[in-house]
């Protein structure tokens, strides 16, 4: 496959996984922000949005204060924040739009028609009138995207680089939530008295709301409850959102499929890119999270987005056509 080629699907599919992503943590906050707390937490919370995506610079260079109505609006509708919702279906359309022949007609229509559809709505103000309906619509468009995209593809290298990017784009936000989320609270979680003392029995609903939100923002809430069948805590919140590889969001099945598919297109079984892709799936594989929380969750994973990130150029280098995210 041309390296052109390769790039075009590769980035399609990363720009819809942000677009969803983005979609996902701006609805948590959205829903957040309605329960009763102080205006400092409901500006911690929607700070904590610009500060995943390292926006907060460009934010304040545009805003003054940090309020949900210009978060939003620079989230979804800023055509010049390359992150927006709206930049990414862009990005995304116009990546499928440049390998037309490449896809299906059914994956075309779909990427087509979620940009001319999202246009219309942001035109018509469906985002100030119903925020959440509107994020959940991003979220479906990208669902459906990928379900036409592994339902009608031909599965030869076309869709191994589209899953490849997908779930590398997952991998990289996946991290960045469980990062900023769990370092913003780890002071209140744990360092805290242990559930059930007088200390925490004020806090305990708020606690609740908190981390079923992270979860909700990972479709993990059910699977939570599932696998656990316990009250939620945050150890274990982390480790579902890191190690688990039945957790379709988690860092662990994110890297699976990147490997997955990164062995199908390469050639060369001693591959640089595949060997430190391998290594680092094997390090989800083997990890223990008690062992992660010792050693300090937040340098844990800025050590894995680093790492994350090399990959991304490796494979640019070797597969693409080098560019910048």
């Amino acid at each position: 496959m041309l390296s052109r080629t390769a790039d075009h699907l590769f980035w399609m599919s990363r720009y819809m996984e942000r677009a969803e992503n983005t979609a996902r943590m701006l609805n948590v906050s959205y829903e957040t922000s309605l329960l009763p707390q102080s205006a400092a937490a409901v500006e911690a919370g929607w700070e904590g949005i610009l500060s995943i995506s390292e926006l907060l610079p460009s934010y304040l260079a545009l805003y003054k204060t940090i309020t949900p109505k210009d978060v939003m609006s620079f989230m979804v509708k800023d055509v010049d924040n390359p992150s927006s919702i709206i930049s990414c279906l862009r990005a995304a359309r116009e990546n499928a739009r440049a390998v037309r022949g490449t896809l299906t007609t059914e994956v075309w229509e779909t990427q087509n028609q979620t940009w001319l559809e999202v246009n219309r709505m942001l035109k018509n103000g469906e985002l100030e009138g119903d925020p959440g309906q509107f994020f959940e619509w991003v979220k479906f468009r990208s669902h459906l995207s990928r379900g036409v995209t592994v339902g009608t593809m031909l599965m030869d290298e076309s869709l191994h680089f589209m899953r490849m990017g997908t779930f590398l784009e997952r991998a990289d936000n996946t991290a960045r939530l469980v990062d900023v989320k769990f370092h913003a609270m780890q002071n209140d979680f744990f360092g805290a008295p242990q559930y059930g003392t007088s200390e925490t029995e004020s806090s305990q609903e708020y606690d609740f709301y908190h981390w079923s939100a992270i979860l909700r923002s990972v479709s993990g809430f059910e699977v939570y409850r599932k696998v656990y069948r316990d009250v939620i805590r945050p150890e274990r919140v982390a480790e579902l959102l890191i190690l688990r590889p039945d957790m379709p969001r988690s860092l662990h099945a994110s890297l699976n499929e990147v490997v997955s598919n990164l062995k199908l297109v390469s050639h060369d079984v001693d591959s640089d890119t595949l060997r430190h892709a391998g290594r680092l799936r094997s390090e989800l594989a083997f990890g223990r999270i008690d062992e992660i929380l010792a050693t300090g969750l937040h340098a844990y994973l800025t050590q894995f987005l680093e790492r994350v990130n090399v990959l991304g150029g490796r494979i640019s280098r070797e597969f693409l056509m080098p560019q910048s995210s």
